[in-house]
């Protein structure tokens, strides 16, 4: 709710969806590269879970069945472009899908957490942390959101979703370096070049 605020967006009713295809993951601590289309790239930390297994139209009580692994990601978001395509009422792909825009960790098992339903997570820029969440802040949990987009589209087995990022983002520049944690583990580390 507080990230909607920031943005001067409405609290959405249902969840907002967009995907990033392959080519936007961004592995193993790799830098991330500033674009040379954009000039206002953001940082958006998220918590992410890995689908476990195929499913469509699953229902909210089904759900917990297709995730039982979790990781953080940084969903780089062209601001400017995304700006211009409110403004006309387009997609936002171009702002959100672009090569190497989902910076992801490794997951880790959910059992492997000390309390699976008050997960914390944070994010580091430049050694001070800028965002700060747990899942229970979360406007639609996460059995929400996998119910919500398997009736649009199918959840394969491997399918990273994320889920949506606390109060704090913020743009990033050249020299900037990224360090992700979940439940204080560090999970995941980039730097802008």
């Amino acid at each position: 709710i507080e990230h909607a605020k920031e943005l001067k967006n409405p609290v959405p009713k249902k969840p907002v969806f967009f995907l990033k295809p392959d080519t936007s993951l961004l592995i193993r601590n790799r830098p991330f590269y500033y674009p040379d289309f954009s000039n206002d790239i953001h940082y958006e930390l998220e918590l992410v879970l890995k689908i476990s297994k195929n499913g469509k139209n699953i229902s909210t009580e089904f759900a917990p069945d297709y995730y039982h692994e979790i990781g953080l990601g940084i969903d780089f978001t062209a601001r400017d472009l995304q700006q211009e395509c409110k403004e006309k009422g387009l997609p936002w792909e171009v702002a959100k899908a672009f090569d190497y825009s989902a910076a992801i960790s490794q997951c880790v098992p959910l059992d492997s957490l000390p309390d699976q339903n008050k997960i914390s997570f944070r994010l580091d820029l430049n050694d001070k942390t800028v965002q700060k969440g747990l899942s229970t802040d979360m406007i639609f949990n996460f059995n929400t959101l996998i119910a919500y987009v398997s009736k649009f589209i199918t959840l394969r087995a491997g399918d990273l979703l994320f889920t949506g990022t606390p109060e704090g983002v913020g743009p990033v520049k050249v020299g900037d370096k990224l360090k992700s944690y979940l439940e204080d583990k560090l999970l995941l580390e980039c730097e802008i070049k």
